[in-house]
């Protein structure tokens, strides 16, 4: 089994013949295209600190009512899938363990089903990301530019409706890429969902900038402070776009090795960009441990709520 078995089945180009890429491979075996050998304890580590940010991002949003509006169940809904991440990576590395020293013995076709399993939850965990960063942006769309009727907008019923449809859509999504993991087309529809949520969220972004530079150019001229609300919404912009910036580098990699499959399977570059496949899953667990130290530090009032999670204070 792979480092992490989720994206085990999208590590070889399965649209080569065996014999064009083996001779791939060889015309790309030197110098830097040999790959890297990360541990497993890495994996086991990285995936131990996600779980345990992203249960206290979950919990401080449960606990604090002040954070109980659609933005941030929005929020703990992104932490839930990053924290699919985590659970499949440790389930992944618990089963290995068990079953390299001899704890637990189990038939090969449970242990397909249980690769299964695991890789619905990455699969699921990478459609939701995507869909709830999409989804909040739009949020702090609305909030910034209707502020007047964001909640007649944005109503406790519209949002639990949104996140409901983002999981079943993940759920059966993510079926899908399991059973036709082999064909393009099911790898060129994740690769334009994919592209179609980073011009979504970066048009978005821009015009909530063009406001921020606009409302700061009248603020110098007028010489009047900002109000509190409007400066908030801008912040939680700045927030947002961190966030953006992170996804798209932990996960661009990952889905410009999904391109080169469908593209050029048996060329030397695509080849030697291959062998770097543990480096993008590592990637990607790494984004699900940054983003809850951004919600920590840019949010006070979860930072608040942080402190009394951990202290245990109830």
């Amino acid at each position: 089994m792979s480092a992490l078995a989720p994206l085990r089945l999208l590590r070889e180009p399965w649209n080569a013949s065996e014999g064009n890429q083996s001779n791939a491979t060889v015309g790309a075996s030197g110098g830097w295209c040999q790959g890297l050998d990360i541990p497993n304890e890495l994996f086991l580590a990285l995936g131990l600190v996600s779980l345990v940010e992203n249960l206290l991002v979950v919990a401080a949003i449960l606990k604090n009512r002040n954070l109980h509006s659609p933005t941030y169940y929005f929020i703990c809904c992104l932490a839930v899938s990053d924290m699919l991440v985590s659970i499949s990576n440790l389930a992944e590395m618990l089963f290995m363990l068990l079953l390299e020293h001899g704890v637990l013995v189990m038939r090969p076709s449970i242990v397909r089903h249980m690769d299964s399993v695991i890789d619905m939850l990455i699969c699921s965990s990478v459609v939701s990301s995507l869909s709830f960063l999409g989804v909040i942006a739009v949020d702090r769309y609305i909030t910034i530019f209707y502020a007047l009727r964001y909640h007649s907008i944005m109503t406790l019923q519209r949002a639990v409706v949104t996140m409901a449809s983002i999981w079943l859509a993940s759920t059966v999504s993510s079926t899908v890429l399991i059973t036709y993991y082999r064909s393009n087309t099911i790898l060129l529809c994740l690769i334009g969902f994919f592209l179609f949520m980073l011009v979504l969220m970066l048009v978005l972004y821009i015009h909530m900038f063009a406001l921020a530079r606009h409302h700061l150019h009248s603020i110098s001229s007028q010489q009047k402070p900002p109000t509190a609300h409007r400066g908030g919404s801008l912040k939680g912009a700045v927030t947002l776009t961190i966030l953006l910036g992170v996804f798209f580098i932990c996960w661009g990699p990952f889905f410009f090795h999904l391109i080169l499959i469908v593209t050029c399977p048996t060329n030397p570059f695509c080849t030697c960009f291959f062998s770097y496949f543990n480096l993008f899953l590592i990637l990607i667990i790494c984004n699900s441990v940054i983003d809850p130290l951004i919600y920590a530090f840019r949010s006070q009032e979860l930072r608040r709520t942080l402190r009394e999670v951990v202290t245990c204070s109830w």
